[in-house]
């Protein structure tokens, strides 16, 4: 990167910091001399101590002289976080270095404010970006620091981390014979021994059966005869919540290790662990379309968060309804947002067949004879606690009384609790001639044919729901709280598609007045689906297995990888460029990384 700092064309400075989730924006103004190139882009890098590019920061020109900078700490486009290091942001035009960005005034009393720590790992782990302005000049410069770490006590003096174990016999053998490290040495066996046909595996590890979007292309893909071209192996074990024998174990890493490709539906703990072969592709099609609950990476700083390095690291594609939601998943994910291919769900097309959905409600109406000749309200909120283990519902915030008298001749009221909701609803003999707890009945989807009015609150039940053009009610008396333990991805009463209520009673007005806003339904269809069909698996199928990508798509994905090697490889040391060579920032880098040598290992 060839340098014309000396020359003053502009100069840059950051006036404002802000937050959304894990995205960094910072606003930065610059002020142009009379012989500088105003028509040409800027380009904004963050380059470390020791001259090294880390970062291109998305810059959108929001005004003739100002920017606002973007960047999110847990994906600097290579589904990895900043890493830690001390950084400047340096602004280009082309192949031309112009300015070291400085700190505004007004924007210093900021910095710590807006700094931030997420923590992950059980809370025990940290990851923190703050934000300084370097001391010793006469101006402003513009710093910050990533830094991920886990000690928060020190000994005094400083004890040696071989010393410090009462234990060290435990140790090694946690260290050296521990499940991690015999499930890396099985897998890198099995690894050893080639293979012929190309194997696809079918891998969840939170049901013994194949459910949802993989059992629709596990299924489709035989339908299409490709069992006789590739090796389809299935493994399905409750391996996320319950202690597996150890043959199980085996037999995974030996499936893991013959697969090409891997499809999973959901969080797969083990591949937090080990990292699979490069030839090894895995791809996520997650079963939840669109809700608005925080989870992954865009809940970073909350309880249940993952860490830097996990499963999702590995993700090759992940799939969504549309191009407009997909940064909602790659968020999720920590992967660029082209990675999230807008194929639609795999388990709606069966859902969006209209011989199913004929076949379904006349086996509801005889499961369930009080539905028919009546209006069907589907109560289905999510669940509330940390995770499956503990997960309830506090169906003490039902008026039940009120609820019967407001269904009068009209209504009966079906009541779907999440899966993992472990509290029983027990419905007081006076109700059951219009209520019915329903947890058992497997599929919510099938439940929407027959259904009138949804009622819930955080679910992505919404997603299948929409398509059936029935409005739908939210009942979110703990708004406040759930933000704040699970967190949100976007505005919830602006991405509600229906009436938002935050009081039972308030909900019961609502519905007595039939005040539903079902306009908001028809827009949340709009930017949640690009296809409405059945033909989402073959769209998996033909652009994942066969690598058939749309080409707008394919040049997108190519054209961030492109971007993200350039900018690993620009080099902004002065040595090579002629400027003087900042003596004490590359002391303090070599001080800091001594340092964090150190730390690593005494831990």
């Amino acid at each position: 990167m060839k340098s014309l700092v000396s020359e003053n064309l502009l100069k840059a400075y950051v006036t404002g910091i802000a937050w959304e989730r894990v995205h960094l924006f910072l606003d930065v103004k610059i002020e142009f001399s009379e012989k500088a190139d105003k028509s040409t882009p800027l380009d904004f890098y963050a380059v470390n101590l020791f001259y090294e590019t880390m970062l291109h920061f998305k810059a959108e020109q929001t005004g003739e002289a100002t920017y606002r900078l973007h960047a999110n700490v847990t994906n600097r486009g290579d589904k990895s976080c900043m890493p830690t290091g001390t950084y400047r942001i340096f602004v280009c035009q082309g192949d031309y270095k112009l300015a070291d960005c400085e700190a505004d005034v007004s924007v210093v009393s900021q910095m710590e404010e807006m700094s931030r720590n997420f923590l992950y790992g059980g809370m025990g782990k940290v990851y923190t970006v703050t934000f300084y302005v370097e001391e010793g000049g006469e101006n402003l410069p513009f710093r910050f620091r990533a830094l991920a770490s886990s000690r928060t006590g020190i000994d005094f003096p400083r004890t040696p981390g071989y010393f410090r174990s009462c234990h060290p016999i435990k140790n090694f053998i946690k260290c050296y014979l521990g499940s991690s490290v015999v499930l890396r040495r099985a897998y890198g066996f099995f690894s050893l021994f080639p293979h012929k046909k190309r194997t696809i595996l079918f891998l969840t590890e939170h049901s013994t059966v194949l459910k949802s979007n993989l059992k629709a292309v596990y299924e489709r893909m035989i339908a299409r005869g490709m069992d006789q071209e590739y090796r389809l192996i299935v493994s399905a074990r409750t391996g996320a919540a319950e202690p597996q024998p150890k043959i199980s174990w085996i037999k995974l890493m030996k499936k893991l290790a013959a697969s090409d490709l891997i499809f999973i539906d959901d969080h797969v703990p083990v591949f937090d662990k080990i990292k699979l072969k490069e030839r090894t592709k895995v791809v996520q099609l997650w079963h939840a379309g669109a809700g608005f609950k925080s989870s992954g990476y865009s809940r970073w700083g909350h309880m249940g968060c993952p860490g830097p390095s996990s499963c999702h690291r590995q993700y090759q594609y992940g799939i969504a309804g549309s191009r407009n939601i997909a940064p909602f998943f790659s968020e999720v994910w920590g992967i660029n947002d082209e990675l999230v291919l807008p194929t639609g769900m795999p388990r709606m097309d069966e859902y969006l067949d209209e011989a199913h959905k004929k076949k379904k409600t006349e086996e509801l109406y005889k499961e369930y004879p009080m539905c028919k000749g009546k209006k069907v309200m589907l109560f289905a909120p999510t669940y509330r606690g940390m995770n499956q283990t503990v997960a309830y519902y506090p169906y003490e915030m039902i008026d039940f009384d009120r609820l019967y008298r407001e269904c009068g001749d009209e209504y009966v009221v079906l009541f779907k609790a999440h899966p993992w909701v472990n509290n029983t609803l027990k419905i007081p003999k006076k109700y059951k001639d219009k209520f019915l707890d329903v947890k058992n009945y497997p599929d919510i989807n099938d439940l929407f044919y027959i259904t009138d009015l949804l009622i819930t609150d955080y679910s992505s039940n919404i997603f299948e729901y929409s398509l059936m053009q029935k409005p739908m009610m939210f009942f979110a008396y703990d708004k406040i709280q759930y933000s704040f333990s699970r967190g949100f991805h976007r505005d919830y009463e602006e991405a509600a598609p229906g009436k938002v209520c935050y009081t039972f009673e308030e909900l019961m007005d609502a519905f007595a007045a039939r005040d539903f806003e079902y306009e908001k339904v028809e827009q949340y269809m709009k930017h949640h689906f690009d296809y409405i069909d059945s033909n989402a698996s073959d769209r998996v199928i033909d652009w994942i297995v066969l690598d058939q990508l749309p080409e707008d798509i394919r040049a997108k994905i190519e054209a961030e990888k492109a971007d993200m090697e350039r900018t690993l490889s620009l080099n902004f040391t002065p040595e090579l460029i002629g400027e003087e060579v900042d003596t004490r920032a590359v002391m303090m880098g070599k001080s800091i990384k001594a340092e964090e040598k150190r730390e690593e290992n005494d831990a």
